[in-house]
């Protein structure tokens, strides 16, 4: 199914319905998400699987056993229901929303707007409030210009894991290859972290999910410094940027898409930040330029956020007219 036109088509109709309508909170009150049902069945392994008493092989061999075991679940259901969906009447246009589902376009706009809107409708604290909704900072210890600068930096990052790296599997292996990446980086939200709990049994999610989102980070990166002119950047120099600061950051990933909306706001991104009661000392992307984000900066993010989306569209539109 690689870049089939068949797998491009229903990733424009999921692209296009996410955009449109988005996640209804009437729906999702009455009834899961899919990636709710993945989190349990992740927390169902990680409390049954994790044992503190465990060497810590044992328990990184354990958290892959368990990541398999998620993958063959999620895998098989997303099969069985691509096949269904393929043996009724309205296909692609059913396995399109159904994908559309998995996508974050509407959903990422929404919430960092959201942190914006804050500021001036109830202050810092209200953005502190706004803010801790998306990121994992601690929003206490945040200023103005800190919300606003977390509130950038999830846009660029969530870009690229919740909207191009779905897209990218989608286009490549069709619902089973969207489903999956979504199940490989819900894991990695949950247990693929660097704590004593989790260490050792996350390590196979972790490194898993740097390796499928390699090429999706950097075709966020570059989506990102294309739309640079959409506030008044430039594509060069964020290309530029991107190339020297995305190795910086501490994830293999998350450099790419952040150094290039660094430059392209002309502000810098990254830096020391504190999650939790541990203080990450990590260099400034796009150093140079002034550290004190606003909230009107969130604003040109969001521009910038739009631009990207669409240039993402016309890729995929314009890679489903060769292939047809």
């Amino acid at each position: 199914m690689l870049l089939h036109a068949d797998a491009l088509a229903i990733l424009l109709i999921a692209l296009a319905a996410d955009a449109v309508i988005g996640d209804p909170d009437a729906v999702w009150r009455r009834w899961p998400h899919p990636v709710t049902w993945m989190g349990s069945l992740i927390d169902l392994l990680d409390r049954s699987m994790n044992r503190e008493a465990d060497s810590f092989e044992r328990r990184r061999m354990m958290g892959l056993a368990a990541l398999m075991l998620l993958l063959a679940v999620c895998g098989t259901a997303a099969v069985a229901l691509d096949s269904l969906l393929r043996a009724l009447p309205g296909h692609p246009w059913t396995t399109g929303l159904i994908a559309s589902v998995l996508l974050a376009q509407n959903s990422l706009y929404v919430h960092v707007a959201r942190v914006r809107d804050a500021f001036s409708a109830g202050g810092l604290d209200a953005a502190r409030q706004a803010v801790s909704m998306i990121v994992g900072r601690n929003p206490e210890s945040l200023d103005e210009a800190g919300v606003a600068r977390a509130a950038i930096e999830t846009t660029a990052e969530n870009f690229s894991d919740g909207v191009v790296a779905p897209a990218f599997w989608l286009a490549l292996l069709g619902l089973p290859g969207l489903v999956l990446y979504k199940a490989i980086n819900t894991a990695d939200s949950m247990i693929g972290h660097r704590t004593a709990r989790h260490e050792a049994f996350g390590w196979a999610a972790a490194r898993l999910d740097d390796w499928v989102n390699l090429a999706p980070s950097r075709l966020a990166g570059g989506l990102l410094a294309l739309a640079a002119p959409l506030a008044g950047g430039s594509i060069a120099a964020s290309f530029r940027t991107m190339r020297r600061d995305a190795r910086l950051h501490k994830s293999p990933n998350a450099g790419w898409p952040e150094a290039a909306m660094a430059r392209a706001l002309g502000v810098a991104l990254a830096g020391p930040r504190r999650y939790g009661d541990q203080i990450v000392e990590d260099p400034f992307l796009n150093a140079e330029a002034r550290q004190e984000a606003t909230p009107k900066d969130i604003s040109r993010a969001l521009i910038l956020l739009a631009g990207a989306c669409a240039l993402q569209f016309l890729l995929v539109a314009a890679l489903a007219s060769l292939a047809a």
